[in-house]
Formats: C-alpha cells, structure tokens, sequence
C-alpha cells in the first residue's frame, strides 16, 4: 500500500520537483513495490513450509528503507551526496534473496 501511495503522490503532487529525476523516483517505487510483494511472499513461505524466514524479511524491509528510500531522498531533494546508501540497500535485498532460497533449499 504504502509504495503505491508514495508512486501516485510522486507522479501527481510532486510531478513539477521532481521532473528531472522521474526515473529514479520511478526505480525507487518499482523496488519497493517488487520486496513489498517478496514480503508477504516471505510469510506465505513460512507458513506453508514450516521455517524462519524472519531473516530474509528484515534484510528485503532494510533494502526499501535503504534502497527506495536514499532514491526517493534522492528524487523530491535532490541529496546527491546520498546516493552512497542505494548500494547498501541493493545489498540487502540480494542478501535477502540468499537467505531466502538457502532457507526453502535446506527445509
């Protein structure tokens, strides 16, 4: 809910700040919505095959604080000195891809 929201209040209310960096804000959403998806997915998974996906979710939620996060804070104030921390956040989110598939693979 929350990555559509941020998307449509970007695309709409922000249109006009943040015209010239439309792609990044456009990535940021894009992640956040894919590891939202992942998240209720992690669950699901954890449910239906019995194991701790804990790990996983807290590694693909840091990626969207991380990842999403820095590009939206990239976007809207255009803080380019933060963009060292998108990084870090893409790799969280392989990190919790990892845990993920070692978790299903070893259950």
């Amino acid at each position: 809910m929350l990555s559509v929201i941020i998307g449509a209040f970007g695309a709409h209310a922000l249109s006009e700040i943040i015209n010239d960096k439309i792609e990044v804000f456009k990535t940021g959403v894009q992640y956040h919505m894919f590891h939202a998806i992942a998240l209720i997915m992690v669950g699901i998974i954890s449910k239906i095959l019995a194991i701790n996906t804990s790990t996983a979710a807290y590694f693909f939620i840091m990626g969207i604080i991380l990842f999403s996060g820095s590009l939206y804070l990239i976007s809207i104030f255009k803080f380019s000195n933060i963009g060292i921390i998108t990084p870090i956040g893409g790799v969280c989110f392989i990190i919790g891809w990892s845990i993920l598939f070692y978790n299903i693979i070893n259950s």
